[in-house]
């Protein structure tokens, strides 16, 4: 049943007329993605309380004042801080298996599925202010809230869960309905999700469960590194994994082998992918979700670091009709995001664009994307094959890995296709050497390579806690630089704060090295030149190198001297 429209609901209880419905809505056309009721508040239409009670009204639901009521920590123990403040709900009351929330936006009935999902109970909403539901989640959530530490604290006084967490261990038949009763009991659910909450809240790559002999080590990486979190008891390690293993519809049976799976989220309206890796160990099972998050990787060339010279000469080199373009730098280091960036821009209704990927990491709408799965035999090398069949105007292989790949990515580049790909080596003038050494003849190089792109990522100085600093000699000695060379340079570092996790940085940039293939280096490259000649050749030719590209970011306030050393030293 369609539901009644907002404006016409606020018209009806008498909060404004039609003639303001009509300014309104006129307003609303100015001002995309902004709702309505929003916009009527802002004007000084309407209050708070009367958006909630139209709001009320279009979907049927009750209206309460949460400074009248009282929320006992039991019911408050349903939500945790992470979830109460990503969704934006305060827990009301909880009678016969159904969880009463207050919400602000009630339209949102997604965020109910969510919660029935995260939670496993029925969940049913009210309608607050959104200023009762900020004062609320201050009132309760901000001090003596439900933290990680407080969670662990008390599963490890829970003296019932400890014994039949116990009775699982070991190499014995299992029991399969004790194990998943064990898995989806409460205590195991609520840790899970904090800690998932938590990590996507803090944009996180990858979340690790490790089990070693005395103790379960929970770690994320945010911004590249690895931050510990507080270990859970050690023998909760079998019920979060196989918790984990159930989600993902996995075999929680299957303990000797390794396995691969996936789990689907939608967290605060945004969809997110968890790609899960299980692993057997000495200890258990080691389990690693890497988070793909879409909303946090922003697939666009500008954004990504590059200054305005190399990015118009990487723009000039991936719209040439055919040849390979390829991008290195180690794992980790955003080649992928950089290659989807590129491909994002060159999606055009005239060009038909194919790849393939190890896995498939994000969607992109318009470009046909195919999964390697080298269990059946669909190898990159076998996928290329089938892909020059399907007529395509450019190709994006994942990686070349083998001499098998690249010499079918050769064909199609010179069949007259634009093919874009990955290789994991240190810096640009490295890429043509090893594609060498796999065994492709440089004649055919020559004839198809336009250019590398070498890449690295760096931390951001939080903009909230940057401060100027000095760095000390030695640290300078470590980029060749002396205090004479930097004079007149400012440098900034982060000092800490509750913004960043006390870290000091948040987000990170790209460092980039643009080699495009000359014709001096393509003689060079005929030649059989070393990788030292190449590099002193597209030196010659204006390449600047990686460590030139950090210190540009430093000496803008970007990152610290720290991180370029870190990243760019070791390889030149």
């Amino acid at each position: 049943m369609a539901l009644r429209r907002i404006g016409q609901i606020m018209v009806d209880l008498g909060f404004i007329t039609d003639e303001q419905l009509e300014m309104l809505l006129e307003e609303q056309q100015q001002r995309p993605g902004e709702l309505l009721g929003q916009i009527a508040v802002g004007m000084g239409l309407i209050t708070d309380d009367k958006l909630a009670q139209a709001l009320a009204e279009q979907m049927g639901m009750q209206v309460i004042n949460l400074a009248d009521v009282t929320v006992t920590p039991e019911v408050l123990n349903y939500v945790t801080e992470p979830m109460a403040q990503l969704y934006r709900i305060v827990p009301v009351s909880f009678k016969d298996d159904v969880l009463t929330v207050a919400m602000c936006e009630p339209q949102k009935l997604s965020i109910l599925d969510e919660l029935r999902s995260f939670l496993g109970y029925d969940v049913r909403a009210v309608v607050a202010t959104e200023r009762d539901i900020d004062k609320a989640l201050d009132r309760y959530y901000a001090v003596g809230g439900e933290s990680v530490e407080s969670l662990i604290s008390n599963l490890e006084e829970d003296t019932d869960l400890a014994k039949a967490a116990k009775a699982m261990e070991g190499d014995g038949a299992l029991d399969l309905t004790s194990v998943e009763a064990l898995a989806d009991s409460a205590p195991v659910r609520k840790l899970l999700n904090m800690v998932l909450l938590l990590a996507i809240k803090d944009h996180a790559s990858d979340l690790h469960f490790e089990p070693f002999e005395s103790e379960f080590k929970i770690r994320i990486r945010a911004d590249g590194v690895l931050y510990e979190m507080v270990p859970p008891p050690r023998h909760l390690a079998f019920a979060i994994t196989t918790r984990i293993k159930v989600v993902a519809d996995l075999d929680i049976a299957e303990r000797r082998m390794p396995q691969d799976g996936r789990i689907r989220l939608t967290v605060g309206g945004h969809p997110i992918d968890l790609r899960v890796s299980v692993l057997p160990t000495m200890f258990g099972e080691s389990v690693v979700l890497r988070i793909l998050d879409r909303s946090v990787v922003m697939l666009d060339l500008n954004v990504m670091g590059m200054d305005a010279p190399l990015l118009a000469a990487f723009r000039e080199v991936i719209r040439k009709p055919n040849g390979i373009v390829l991008v290195t730098g180690p794992t980790g280091s955003g080649k992928t995001t950089t290659l989807y960036g590129a491909l994002n821009e060159l999606n055009e209704i005239t060009d038909k664009i194919i790849t393939t990927e190890d896995p498939v990491e994000y969607d992109i709408d318009g470009i046909i994307q195919i999964p390697i799965d080298a269990a059946i035999g669909n190898t990159f090398a076998q996928c290329l094959r089938s892909i020059l069949r399907q007529d395509p105007d450019k190709i994006l292989v994942g990686e070349i890995r083998d001499l098998e790949t690249a010499e079918i990515a050769v064909q199609a580049s010179l069949t007259g296709h634009m093919v874009f790909s990955t290789l994991h080596t240190n810096d640009a003038p490295n890429t043509v050497t090893r594609l060498r050494d796999m065994g492709v003849p440089p004649f055919l190089l020559t004839a198809t390579l336009e250019a590398v792109l070498a890449q690295r990522l760096v931390r951001k100085i939080c903009p909230a806690c940057r401060e100027q600093t000095m760095p000390s000699t030695e640290t300078l000695a470590e980029l060749d630089l002396t205090p004479d060379d930097v004079m007149g340079k400012k440098f900034y570092r982060g000092r800490g704060c509750a913004s960043c996790n006390n870290t000091g940085f948040k987000g990170r940039i790209g460092l980039f090295e643009l080699m495009m293939i000359t014709d001096s280096l393509r003689d060079l490259v005929n030649r059989g030149a070393s990788t030292q000649q190449l590099r002193d050749n597209a030196l010659q030719g204006g390449m600047a190198p990686l460590r030139d590209s950090g210190l540009e970011k430093v000496y803008a306030g970007v990152t610290c001297i720290e991180e370029v050393i870190r990243e760019t030293v070791h390889e030149e």
